[in-house]
């Protein structure tokens, strides 16, 4: 089929849209907006909210855009080739609209922490068994959370409130002219979703007194989930009645535009804070909550199999996000590396020093809690120095194997819980620009690495491709996605590795033991 897919990649800092050419797969037109982050509003310490509509307004900026990169090419494209429309947004945010989809108050957005207290109450009335073995997860800082705050904090708003969504869910309704639907998956990373009962979860609504009414229509994934009404097609430039046809969180969107469908096969990345997504082929949970699990973007629950005329399927993320990863590489550009030294100089100069660091370790959680630490925050730390052997490329060197190990110790989880952990996919940028970093990952956790050029808004586009059937699945949409390179694990060396890594992580024991 010729014509254009267009995908939203609505983030905290900025929306992002890309045109893909339905044949060809390449991207034809991508940009962003916001050029500066947009504003996240801060009341009181711990809190962060951003206004929807100003989403929207970023999202109709960032398509003008696209439309204007597209008359200026070459290829003669428009906006009115586009065939489908998929959404990736920020996970677990909170949107409270009323009858007629206006936001009530800003939106509550991932990295707010008021609610913790919310749902650790949750966690504990409805009982630990019961919401690991029916939610997957503990009630925690989740969407769910953030509702029972505005219940109990602005009971006025709550009383007005007509619907809940997620940020995907807004733009989505946006989109269509007011139509209100969500989807599995999003409804999972709220902490809605009753694995067991496969259904919305009579738990949660009953614990924090909420109707059922306040969940929008549930659709699937991929599946035409609405259309573009008439006047929104005009202001964008798009045809009216263009489906909308697909939306995911952004780390299992992550996983969609790397292909990450199949059980055993992990997403990653490594910007400032570092995220391990897996995907598993059975209801599972990690005890300790140490990992979260959500419903991934091609799980097919009983009631939609029918839906859609095809077997239902179990497809569970994994998902381990690591705050101390880049952010530790870049404190050791800006501190520890020599003046004027690239990521590449540095780079060069950690590979000078032997495997393992001739015994030095960094242990690098000082970004905050970690959950895989089961929220402790101990900081980051080195262990073992030695003024006598120890130079800064050795502190360059062990920084990055300890972002390493901190991954291996996540996918350790995961290969607990039954995974096993065969492909690691990532998108060439941040981390995965180092080939240090790439050998050692590779051979510490045993998994070959494959590289890709790709990103969110390009992977919610092909998503939509899926949804509207353009695709068949995700086989065929992701045909043409641009590998990069492959870093296979050397089983000549895997043992120094090992070695370091059952170090290091002897020495993460012992820091959590001095903390208690």
């Amino acid at each position: 089929m010729n014509g254009l897919l267009l995908g939203y990649d609505v983030g905290t800092s900025s929306i992002k849209a890309s045109a893909v050419d339905i044949e060809t797969g390449e991207v034809v037109a991508s940009t962003f907006w916001p050029e500066q982050e947009a504003p996240i509003i801060a009341h009181k310490t711990g809190w962060a909210e951003q206004e929807p509509q100003m989403w929207w307004d970023n999202l109709k900026t960032a398509t003008k855009k696209v439309a204007t990169l597209l008359e200026k090419s070459a290829t003669g494209r428009t906006l009115a080739e586009v065939k489908a429309i998929g959404i990736s947004y920020q996970m677990h945010g909170l949107v409270c609209v009323d009858k007629d989809g206006n936001p009530l108050r800003p939106s509550i957005i991932w990295c707010d922490s008021r609610a913790v207290p919310y749902g650790n109450r949750a966690f504990e009335k409805i009982g630990a068994e019961q919401c690991l073995g029916h939610l997957l997860n503990s009630p925690g800082n989740f969407t769910a959370a953030k509702l029972a705050w505005v219940k109990e904090n602005e009971p006025q708003t709550f009383e007005k409130i007509n619907k809940i969504m997620l940020p995907g869910d807004y733009i989505a309704m946006m989109l269509s002219g007011g139509v209100m639907n969500t989807t599995v998956s999003g409804l999972s990373e709220g902490m809605f979703w009753d694995f067991k009962e496969e259904s919305v979860s009579d738990d949660v609504m009953n614990c924090f007194g909420f109707s059922k009414e306040l969940i929008p229509d549930i659709v699937p994934t991929f599946s035409v989930q609405s259309t573009v009404a008439e006047d929104v097609a005009k202001e964008l430039g798009v045809p009216a009645g263009t489906p909308i046809a697909y939306r995911g969180g952004d780390q299992p969107n992550n996983a969609l535009s790397l292909n990450v469908m199949k059980p055993g096969e992990i997403a990653a990345t490594g910007g400032t804070s570092g995220v391990v997504y897996g995907v598993l082929d059975e209801v599972n949970y990690d005890p300790l909550s140490r990992v979260n699990t959500f419903a991934h973007v091609n799980y097919v629950p009983e009631s939609q199999s029918r839906q859609l005329g095809q077997p239902k399927q179990t497809r569970l993320g994994m998902l381990l996000c690591i705050n101390g990863t880049g952010i530790l590489n870049a404190w050791m550009k800006r501190v520890v590396a020599p003046e004027g030294c690239s990521y590449g100089d540095m780079n060069a100069l950690a590979d000078e020093v032997p495997i393992g660091c001739e015994g030095l370790s960094v242990i690098p959680f000082g970004n905050g809690a970690e959950r895989i630490l089961q929220n402790k925050e101990v900081g980051c730390s080195v262990h073992g120095l030695n003024f006598n052997v120890h130079g800064k490329a050795h502190l360059l060197r062990a920084a990055q194997e300890g972002i390493v190990f901190s991954f291996k110790q996540g996918i350790d989880i995961m290969r607990d819980m039954g995974m096993s952990v065969t492909n690691i996919h990532a998108g060439y940028a941040n981390m995965f620009l180092s080939p240090l970093f790439c050998t050692t990952l590779a051979n510490a956790t045993g998994a070959t690495i494959d590289l890709y050029e790709t990103d969110g808004a390009v992977g919610a586009a092909k998503g939509a491709g899926i949804g509207a059937k353009i695709y068949k699945d995700s086989d065929e949409a992701f045909v043409t996605l641009r590998h990069k390179s492959t870093i296979v694990p050397d089983d000549k060396n895997r043992q120094e590795y090992l070695d370091a890594y059952d170090l290091w992580l002897k020495r993460v024991l012992m820091v959590i033991d001095n903390d208690n």
